[in-house]
């Protein structure tokens, strides 16, 4: 009998796609997640902190895939130790699989370290891994914009970003769960990259709003890095098909 997978986050944004697809996969799922949710076929629900380190290695044990998706604006280091450690514990895992973001090693910020740090709980657990690094959601660049403009006169950095779609990131991420383990992947990043100008534009197009846009420079070495392109996957990774325009054109009409 094929044990289930743990998907954490498996209510967010990212799982609410990945859960489904393991599903059609055959597969069984344990969901962690904050909040408790109804049981379904194949779908078990915990209510589980990430933080609370004994209820996670009950949660973890008799699973031998783990595909950790979880992660928030802070924290994402110390939830992915207790993770690891919980499957250390539990003993039978035997893959992780990650989603990172592109610029880990790469760029000089905060967030940025933490994720790279939550990488290394991964691959230092001593249990085979896989790490995906992905580019910005549509979704979450849609929700950035949708803040930014809510100012009257909206400050646009010169930064740019090559979105992606986070249903292809759910299905690349169920292939590399459904295979052996295999360390750090391509990252997979849209199929184009846009100033943030344009970005922004498209999202005030959309709403048929209007805001005067003004034209900045990010200083210091964060800002060197954007203008760098080093969040950006422009070459030896993968790329997704569906553009911003697809996916403002579906959220309108939604």
């Amino acid at each position: 009998m094929t044990s289930p997978i743990l998907v954490t986050g498996g209510t967010g944004n990212l799982g609410r796609h990945v859960v489904p697809l393991l599903r059609a996969a055959g597969r069984d799922v344990r969901v962690l997640s904050r909040h408790s949710h109804e049981n379904s076929e194949g779908i078990t629900h915990y209510a589980i902190d990430l933080a609370d380190s004994e209820k996670l290695t009950d949660a973890v044990r008799g699973v031998d895939t783990i595909l950790h998706l979880a992660g928030g604006p802070k924290g994402d280091d110390k939830i992915t130790q207790n993770l690891v450690r919980a499957a250390q514990q539990a003993g039978g895992v035997r893959h992780i699989v990650h989603i990172s973001v592109i610029g880990t090693d790469t760029m000089p910020m905060g967030w940025f370290r933490v994720q790279l740090e939550a990488e290394k709980a991964v691959t230092e657990s001593g249990i085979p891994w896989t790490i995906l690094r992905a580019a910005q959601f549509h979704d979450i660049v849609w929700s950035m914009a949708e803040k930014m403009a809510k100012m009257p006169v909206v400050p646009v950095p010169g930064l740019q970003f090559q979105p992606v779609d986070s249903r292809e990131v759910a299905a690349r991420l169920v292939e590399l769960t459904l295979q052996e383990p295999a360390g750090l992947v391509p990252a997979l990043a849209g199929p184009k990259v846009y100033p943030l100008g344009d970005l922004l534009r498209s999202y005030l197009q959309a709403h048929n709003k209007r805001r005067p846009l003004m034209p900045m420079r990010m200083p210091g070495k964060a800002g060197k890095a954007y203008r760098a392109g080093e969040n950006l996957a422009l070459k030896d990774n993968d790329t997704g098909r569906r553009t911003w325009e697809a996916f403002v054109a579906e959220r309108t009409a939604a």
